[in-house]
C-alpha cells in the first residue's frame, strides 16, 4: 500500500497526452473540498519542465484564477514562448470543465557562476524542539465537529512542525512573523526537477496564515475566507528536500481584503535555497 508521501510523488509524475499537453490527477494531498494551489503549481512546473530537459527553472510567477476542483483530473497545456542562448520561458495554462483555473509562467536559466551573497537563517531552534503537526491536530481534534475528524486527522505527505504554534480555535493576536520547518523525507534521491516541484507544493503552506495572525485569526474559526490569489516563487540553490528546511515568513501588509505574504527557505544549514511571495484573499465572512 503508497505511503500518502509516495501518492505525492505519483501525482507529481503528471501524464503527456499530446507534444506540451499534460494531465494530472486533481485528488490528494493536503485538501479533499478543492484542488490545494501548491498541488496545481507543482503540476503546472512538472509540465513546464516536460519541455526543458537540460535548464532548472529559477523563478515562477502564477495566477489562481478559479477554484480547482478535485474530483477531475486537470489539463495542462505548455507554450514554449522562447529557447534563448541562456534562458527558456514556458507558460502553462491549467484548464478543467473547459475554463482555465490557473496559470503559470516559469524561466529556467543555464548553470552560471556570479556572486554569492545572502541573508543569514533566523536562529529559532531545531525541528526537534517543537511538535509535529499530526500531534498538534490530535490535541485539538475534540474541538472539531465530529464528521470532520476523519479528515482532520488524515495523513498528508509534508512533514510540518510550527516554531512556537498558536492555538488553532483561540488564537491570541501575533506578530506576523513566523517560521516552520518542513521536509518529505521520501523526496530522498529524486532528481532536481522533482526537488523544485516538491519545494514548489510545500511553499503554498502556512504562508497565507501570516496575513492572519496579527488579527487573531486562523481559518479554522469559520469567520475567514481565505485563498490564494497568486504565488511567486525564486530558486537560489540545489534542492533536498527530505532533509529539514526552515520557512520564515512574515506578512508586512493587510488590507481591502487581501493580505501579502513573504517567504524565505533555507536548508538546515543555513543556505537559502528559495523565496516565496504571495498575496491571498483575508476577507471577513458576513453573518446572514
Amino acid at each position: 500500500m503508497q505511503t500518502v508521501a509516495e501518492q505525492l510523488l505519483e501525482l507529481l509524475d503528471i501524464e503527456q497526452l499530446e507534444v506540451d499537453l499534460f494531465r494530472g490527477i486533481g485528488s490528494g494531498g493536503e485538501t479533499t473540498t478543492r484542488i490545494f494551489g501548491g498541488h496545481v503549481i507543482a503540476q503546472a512546473l512538472m509540465a513546464a519542465y516536460r519541455t526543458v530537459p537540460d535548464r532548472l527553472c529559477h523563478s515562477l510567477h502564477a495566477y489562481f484564477i478559479r477554484p480547482g476542483d478535485p474530483k477531475v483530473p486537470v489539463i495542462y497545456q505548455v507554450d514554449r514562448a522562447r529557447d534563448g542562448g541562456s534562458f527558456s520561458t514556458r507558460r502553462v495554462v491549467a484548464i478543467q470543465h473547459g475554463k482555465e483555473i490557473f496559470n503559470l509562467l516559469a524561466s529556467f536559466h543555464i548553470d552560471e557562476e556570479g556572486w554569492d551573497y545572502q541573508h543569514k537563517m533566523p536562529e529559532v531552534g531545531s525541528p526537534d524542539d517543537w511538535p509535529n503537526r499530526d500531534e498538534l491536530r490530535e490535541a485539538h481534534v475534540a474541538q472539531v465537529p465530529e464528521k470532520f475528524h476523519a479528515d482532520f486527522l488524515r495523513e498528508r505527505p509534508i512533514e510540518l512542525r510550527e516554531v512556537a504554534p498558536r492555538d488553532f480555535f483561540t488564537p491570541e493576536k501575533a506578530s506576523d512573523i513566523n517560521h516552520t520547518w518542513f521536509r518529505m523525507e521520501a523526496a530522498k534521491g529524486q532528481g532536481p526537477q522533482m526537488q523544485h516541484c516538491l519545494l514548489a507544493y510545500a511553499s503554498d503552506m502556512n504562508l497565507l496564515g501570516s496575513s492572519l495572525r496579527p488579527h487573531g485569526l486562523t481559518w479554522f474559526q469559520g469567520n475567514v475566507m481565505s485563498a490564494s490569489l497568486d504565488h511567486t516563487m525564486w530558486f537560489h540553490a540545489p534542492i533536498e528536500f527530505s532533509d529539514w528546511h526552515l520557512y520564515d515568513l512574515d506578512a508586512p501588509w493587510t488590507g481591502k481584503g487581501r493580505g501579502f505574504n513573504r517567504g524565505s527557505i533555507y536548508s538546515a544549514d543555513g543556505t537559502l535555497v528559495a523565496s516565496v511571495a504571495q498575496e491571498g484573499l483575508v476577507r471577513p465572512i458576513k453573518k446572514k
